[in-house]
Protein backbone atom coordinates (compact mmCIF):
# COMPACT_ATOMS: atom_id res chain seq x y z
CA UNK A 1 0.00 0.00 0.00
CA UNK A 2 1.30 3.50 -0.90
CA UNK A 3 1.68 5.91 1.98
CA UNK A 4 3.28 9.18 2.92
CA UNK A 5 5.76 9.16 5.77
CA UNK A 6 6.41 12.59 7.19
CA UNK A 7 9.14 13.23 9.70
CA UNK A 8 9.84 16.57 11.20
CA UNK A 9 8.59 17.96 14.42
CA UNK A 10 8.92 21.60 13.43
CA UNK A 11 6.09 24.02 12.88
CA UNK A 12 5.18 24.71 9.28
CA UNK A 13 5.36 28.38 8.42
CA UNK A 14 4.88 30.37 5.24
CA UNK A 15 2.33 31.75 2.85
CA UNK A 16 0.83 30.47 -0.37
CA UNK A 17 -1.53 32.12 -2.82
CA UNK A 18 -4.79 30.30 -3.40
CA UNK A 19 -6.48 31.30 -6.65
CA UNK A 20 -10.22 31.54 -7.06
CA UNK A 21 -12.32 28.81 -8.60
CA UNK A 22 -13.06 28.84 -12.34
CA UNK A 23 -16.64 27.71 -11.77
CA UNK A 24 -17.20 30.74 -9.54
CA UNK A 25 -15.22 33.25 -11.61
CA UNK A 26 -16.92 32.59 -14.98
CA UNK A 27 -20.50 33.25 -13.78
CA UNK A 28 -19.31 36.36 -11.91
CA UNK A 29 -17.58 37.74 -15.01
CA UNK A 30 -20.72 37.12 -17.09
CA UNK A 31 -22.90 38.69 -14.39
CA UNK A 32 -20.99 41.97 -14.77
CA UNK A 33 -23.00 42.42 -17.98
CA UNK A 34 -25.87 43.54 -15.75
CA UNK A 35 -23.97 46.54 -14.36
CA UNK A 36 -24.09 49.92 -16.07
CA UNK A 37 -20.65 50.88 -14.76
CA UNK A 38 -17.30 49.37 -13.79
CA UNK A 39 -17.24 46.13 -11.78
CA UNK A 40 -14.22 44.26 -10.44
CA UNK A 41 -13.89 40.51 -9.95
CA UNK A 42 -10.80 39.63 -7.92
CA UNK A 43 -8.66 36.55 -7.39
CA UNK A 44 -9.51 35.15 -10.81
CA UNK A 45 -7.58 31.99 -11.78
CA UNK A 46 -5.23 32.19 -14.75
CA UNK A 47 -6.95 29.61 -17.00
CA UNK A 48 -7.88 29.31 -20.67
CA UNK A 49 -11.64 29.45 -19.93
CA UNK A 50 -11.15 32.78 -18.13
CA UNK A 51 -9.18 34.11 -21.10
CA UNK A 52 -11.91 32.91 -23.48
CA UNK A 53 -14.60 34.56 -21.35
CA UNK A 54 -12.64 37.82 -21.45
CA UNK A 55 -12.34 37.51 -25.24
CA UNK A 56 -16.08 36.85 -25.49
CA UNK A 57 -16.99 39.89 -23.38
CA UNK A 58 -14.45 42.01 -25.24
CA UNK A 59 -15.85 40.95 -28.63
CA UNK A 60 -19.25 42.20 -27.47
CA UNK A 61 -17.72 45.61 -26.71
CA UNK A 62 -17.22 45.34 -22.95
CA UNK A 63 -14.11 47.14 -21.71
CA UNK A 64 -11.79 44.86 -19.71
CA UNK A 65 -8.70 45.63 -17.64
CA UNK A 66 -6.71 43.00 -15.76
CA UNK A 67 -4.16 43.85 -13.10
CA UNK A 68 -1.04 42.05 -11.82
CA UNK A 69 -3.03 40.35 -9.04
CA UNK A 70 -5.50 38.84 -11.54
CA UNK A 71 -8.36 41.16 -10.71
CA UNK A 72 -10.49 41.89 -13.77
CA UNK A 73 -12.37 45.16 -14.12
CA UNK A 74 -15.23 45.15 -16.61
CA UNK A 75 -17.35 48.01 -17.88
CA UNK A 76 -20.47 46.86 -19.70
CA UNK A 77 -21.59 50.43 -20.41
CA UNK A 78 -19.49 50.16 -23.58
CA UNK A 79 -21.34 47.11 -24.98
CA UNK A 80 -21.81 47.33 -28.74
CA UNK A 81 -23.68 44.15 -29.66
CA UNK A 82 -26.15 41.81 -28.04
CA UNK A 83 -24.88 38.67 -29.71
CA UNK A 84 -22.08 36.40 -28.59
CA UNK A 85 -19.76 35.45 -31.47
CA UNK A 86 -20.12 31.79 -32.42
CA UNK A 87 -16.36 31.40 -32.90
CA UNK A 88 -15.89 31.88 -29.15
CA UNK A 89 -19.13 30.30 -27.91
CA UNK A 90 -18.39 27.01 -29.67
CA UNK A 91 -15.11 26.64 -27.76
CA UNK A 92 -16.47 26.89 -24.23
CA UNK A 93 -19.55 25.48 -22.62
CA UNK A 94 -19.73 28.29 -20.03
CA UNK A 95 -20.47 30.79 -22.84
CA UNK A 96 -24.18 30.17 -22.25
CA UNK A 97 -23.74 32.17 -19.03
CA UNK A 98 -23.93 35.47 -20.96
CA UNK A 99 -27.51 34.71 -22.07
CA UNK A 100 -29.32 35.46 -18.79
CA UNK A 101 -27.49 38.68 -17.88
CA UNK A 102 -27.86 40.12 -21.39
CA UNK A 103 -31.53 39.27 -21.48
CA UNK A 104 -32.07 40.72 -17.99
CA UNK A 105 -30.34 44.02 -18.72
CA UNK A 106 -31.03 44.65 -22.39
CA UNK A 107 -34.18 42.61 -23.04
CA UNK A 108 -32.50 40.80 -25.92
CA UNK A 109 -29.66 38.40 -26.57
CA UNK A 110 -28.40 36.09 -29.28
CA UNK A 111 -26.18 33.27 -28.11
CA UNK A 112 -25.38 30.13 -30.04
CA UNK A 113 -25.72 26.82 -28.28
CA UNK A 114 -22.30 25.96 -26.85
CA UNK A 115 -20.10 23.29 -28.36
CA UNK A 116 -19.69 19.72 -27.21
CA UNK A 117 -18.34 18.77 -23.84
CA UNK A 118 -15.43 16.40 -23.27
CA UNK A 119 -17.17 14.79 -20.28
CA UNK A 120 -20.39 13.97 -22.10
CA UNK A 121 -23.76 15.52 -22.85
CA UNK A 122 -24.71 18.42 -20.60
CA UNK A 123 -27.70 20.15 -22.16
CA UNK A 124 -28.49 23.82 -21.56
CA UNK A 125 -32.23 23.19 -21.36
CA UNK A 126 -32.37 24.33 -17.72
CA UNK A 127 -31.06 27.76 -18.73
CA UNK A 128 -33.64 28.02 -21.48
CA UNK A 129 -36.53 26.68 -19.37
CA UNK A 130 -35.66 28.99 -16.49
CA UNK A 131 -35.64 32.08 -18.70
CA UNK A 132 -38.90 31.02 -20.36
CA UNK A 133 -40.48 30.53 -16.92
CA UNK A 134 -39.57 34.15 -16.17
CA UNK A 135 -41.33 35.34 -19.33
CA UNK A 136 -38.61 35.26 -22.00
CA UNK A 137 -39.61 34.37 -25.53
CA UNK A 138 -36.79 32.12 -26.74
CA UNK A 139 -36.38 30.74 -30.24
CA UNK A 140 -33.86 27.99 -30.93
CA UNK A 141 -32.98 27.74 -34.59
CA UNK A 142 -29.92 26.58 -36.51
CA UNK A 143 -28.01 25.99 -33.28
Amino acid sequence: MDKLIITGGTTLDGTIRISGAKNAALPMLCATLMADGPMTVGNVPHLQDVTTTMELLGAMGITLVIDEKLAIETDASTIKQFSAPYELVKTMRASILVLGPMLARFGQAEVSLPGGCAIGARPVNLHIQGLEAMGADITVENG
